[in-house]
């Protein structure tokens, strides 16, 4: 269930071209060296008298010279063949440009800055200087500027290209690395002051900045030309107007570029209103925000990668953004809606005084909300409440916090009365409390991107009693009534109201049935052979947690839709449901045995740069389900490496193998506790109708279905047969395993939310195991013969453990997520 990262080497080029960002400062002067004086001959003709020869000591001056220059000669051989090695590792730069972002610090501040570096002459001059004399002289063409600006941090910000021609026979030797050690090795630091801040012939380079990133420099360049207004420049300098940004076509290709500069000392923000681009993961059509002029990798706010009509801000970090739209091949209309502010900079922290009150009194929240928060930012909220009994609540919305592990923290981490918490995100709402008068909050937001608007409320609460009498206190920290514990409905949204209860077995006799008791005619058939729901003529209320027939009528939604019984008079609760019946008679991973061939047709392999990876199922001609777990990491989310083999038996024999078009993992997912681990795969072509007999879609339960302990289900793939094995099967294995119940799964494991269930036996023996993740828990439902894709292998402690068994991620809890993205399944 465990997942290995894969790299992918690039392909060498014949032209590479490196763009450097430089930002020009004062240099500090170099001490000049000095010699040591030479000894003089003694003056007159007299001889010296002869004296014995004494034998010199070894660890005299002379041979301390010697050893030290042969260990100086060692180190540089050593030095030159480690990088030499690293080189070759390394490989050739995949594409034609290698971008460095080298930042210099300005002489002086105020215009005249500019014509001081003459645009980027002198910087130009400079880099040419370092690379004509460098080893790559020979293959160095030029530098051409590009952009020349002032930012927020003090500096002057000089863009440039740098351009060289590489021979494929000499592509080896050539790298991304190389050109940046070059500039490095060209700058000139104090050994004794330590300081970040070299030289660089005469101009004041800061270390820290460097930055290496490799692309195309097509990318930066407009293929549809200025006409069009594909690539315009917009200085902005008046805080109360918006700058429109708009651009669409109904053909051909659009590769857009948006410089926005806002005057020094303040910030841009970007409202995006619409984006229309093919769904792809951003392989072809995207939308990218830079915190820089330059398409620096390491500078991305954010990226969008399938079309949105949902209004969404991003605020830079500097005075500088640039917007690149891309969309190469345009199947129908293209483009995007948008403005930008000058806005001022915020300081993100508050002292709050709580009163004595019930309930929240007022609100925090993340920096330039509703607007995404730019990463590196961080807020300082320090709580003080009225009396020492009270606490501090904090009531986050789609968001949670957890005690921070040996991991770091996908989504910013907080420091909370100096205890150190992960952030993560989420459906619904958690309450966080601080058993203390006194609150010292601080949110470190995420480094990398930028992230999703956070807004909390906050109130006191009584620290003996963090919940009112007669309420039960949820894991989550929320509190609901006592009387809505156990009562099947889940109040507290993470199922922790409903476990650790007692399930009584419903009384499906005749002489029970005639008293008209709570299971009778309530639209959830409780007897397995319907006799409780039989003679109804009484209509259930419609609510949210109902299916509405098309005469009104309404049934519970885990019992009416799609479950091979017509409930409604109108059949409308069956329409539009189409999944696998019936199958062939199986025989009984881990503890598994080989399949029969077309015995789970909905069973499919992944395949990342075609080596089987991880599991899914068949839900429709064109969609499958899988783990988010097996998609987390730049390289795995993107859809180009991967294949799908349908109506596969035996590895390598598939009926159908169609690469993957786009991937969707659960925007909520939590790389730390696997929650949300589900994920959609969009297929680049639907499998043909002729090979129904052995690819065939599975069905997606009921929203909300509930199962129960001791259920047995089947889970099934290619994964290892045993915990110590180093590959998986090449033949389709099978296991029977049974559902555990929710309150002993919790137990087992303590961190088992409502979006995970445990299937499996208690001795051990038979489970799911690595290679497996994404496959299908597939339970047949006894009413009609279908079957159920009830669970999605996700994790586990070990494989096959006796007292640990397998965790999947629950489906019926992703149902609505699911038609968000396949209606079709509606």
């Amino acid at each position: 269930m465990d997942k290995e990262n894969t790299d992918v080497s690039s392909k060498p080029a014949d032209v590479n071209i490196s763009n450097i960002s430089v930002q020009v400062v004062s240099a500090q002067g170099k001490l000049p060296g000095r010699r040591a004086p030479r000894p003089q001959k003694p003056i007159g003709k007299a001889k010296p008298k002869k004296q014995p020869k004494k034998k010199a000591p070894f660890w005299n001056v002379q041979n301390k010279i010697i050893i030290f220059t042969v260990f100086l000669f060692i180190l540089a051989v050593t030095a030159w063949t480690l990088l030499w090695l690293y080189i070759r590792r390394k490989g050739n730069i995949g594409g034609d440009l290698a971008e460095i972002q080298l930042g210099f610090r300005k002489l002086r501040k105020g215009k005249e800055e500019t014509a001081e570096l003459g645009g980027g002459v002198v910087v130009n001059l400079a880099v040419n200087l370092v690379y004509t004399t460098s080893a790559f002289s020979k293959f160095y063409k030029q530098s051409v500027v590009a952009d020349v600006s002032s930012n927020n941090k003090g500096g002057l910000l000089v863009h440039f290209w740098i351009v060289f021609v590489m021979p494929h026979a000499k592509g080896h030797i050539f790298c991304e690395d190389c050109v940046a050690a070059i500039l490095k090795d060209s700058i000139q630091t104090s050994i004794i002051n330590r300081t970040s801040v070299g030289s660089l012939q005469g101009l004041a380079v800061d270390m820290d900045s460097v930055v290496l990133n490799a692309g195309l420099r097509s990318d930066y360049s407009s293929t549809i030309g200025a006409d069009k207004g594909c690539s315009q420049y917009f200085y902005a300098d008046h805080l109360s107007l918006r700058y429109p940004l708009e651009i669409s076509a109904t053909s051909g290709r659009l590769m857009c570029h948006f410089k926005l500069v806002a005057v020094v000392g303040y910030l841009i923000r970007l409202s995006i209103e619409s984006v229309q681009i093919e769904a792809d993961n951003c392989v072809t059509d995207s939308l990218t925000i830079y915190d820089s002029l330059m398409p620096l990798w390491s500078t991305v706010l954010y990226r969008i990668c399938e079309p949105t009509r949902t209004i969404m801000s991003f605020v830079s970090t500097n005075n500088l953004m640039l917007v690149a739209f891309k969309s190469p091949q345009i199947r129908r209309l293209s483009g995007i809606r948008a403005f930008f502010e000058v806005i001022p900079e915020q300081k993100c922290e508050n002292t709050v005084f709580v009163k004595e009150i019930t309930g929240f009194e007022g609100k925090i929240s993340s920096p330039y909300y509703p607007s995404y928060y730019p990463p590196k930012c961080k807020c300082t909220w320090k709580f003080q409440t009225s009396l020492s009994t009270l606490g501090v609540a904090l009531k986050f919305h789609n968001y949670s916090i957890t005690k921070k592990s040996v991991k770091g923290c996908d989504h910013g981490w907080w420091e909370i009365n100096e205890q150190m918490y992960c952030g993560s995100y989420m459906d619904h709402q958690t309450i966080f409390r601080v058993p203390s008068s006194l609150a010292h909050i601080q949110l470190h937001c995420s480094s990398r991107l930028s992230d999703k608007p956070l807004l909390v409320e906050y109130g006191s609460y009584n620290i003996s009693q963090p919940c009112p009498v007669g309420s039960f206190r949820c894991s989550s920290g929320l509190c609901v009534p006592q009387t809505q514990r156990c009562d099947g409905v889940n109040d507290c949204f993470d199922e922790s109201d409903e476990l650790f209860c007692v399930t009584l077995k419903p009384a499906c006799n005749t002489s029970s049935l005639r008293q008209h008791g709570p299971l009778v005619c309530d639209g959830f058939r409780d007897c397995e052979d319907g006799r409780d729901e039989q003679n109804c003529t009484q209509s259930i209320p419609c609510n949210n947690r109902t299916f509405k027939c098309g005469n009104d009528i309404c049934f519970r939604k885990q019992n009416a839709q799609c479950d091979g019984t017509v409930d409604c008079p109108d059949g409308s609760d069956e329409q539009g449901c189409s999944c696998s019946r019936s199958l062939s008679t199986h025989h009984r991973i881990i503890g598994g045995t080989d399949t029969q061939e077309g015995g789970w047709p909905w069973q499919v392999s992944l395949h990342f740069v075609g080596s089987a990876y991880c599991g899914a199922s068949v839900i429709s001609r064109e969609w499958l389900l899988s783990a988010a777990h097996c998609f987390h990491g730049n390289r795995l989310s993107d859809p180009t490496p991967w294949t799908a083999h349908l109506g596969m038996y035996v590895q390598g024999n598939a009926k159908f193998v169609s690469p993957v078009k786009r991937i969707v993992v659960h925007e909520y997912y939590n790389s730390q506790t696997f929650d949300y681990d589900i994920a959609l795969l969009q297929l680049s072509t639907a499998w043909p109708e002729t090979l129904k007999q052995l690819i065939q879609p599975i069905c997606i339960p009921p929203a909300g279905q509930k199962v129960r302990g001791g259920e047995k289900c089947w889970v099934t793939g290619w994964g290892r047969r045993h915990e110590a094995d180093n590959k998986g099967s090449p033949v389709l294995q099978q296991a029977e395993v049974e559902l555990i119940d929710q309150t002993l799964c919790v137990s087992t494991y303590g961190i088992i939310t409502s979006r995970m269930l445990c299937a499996g036996v208690m001795s051990g023996k038979r489970d799911a195991c690595r290679g497996d993740s994404g496959g299908p828990l597939s339970c047949r439902r006894k009413s009609d013969g279908k079957w159920i894709l009830t669970g999605i292998v996700s994790w586990g402690h070990g494989c096959g453990r006796p007292d640990f068994p397998g965790v999947y991620t629950r489906v019926s809890n992703f149902v609505s997520w699911i038609r968000k993205y396949v209606p079709s399944l509606s």
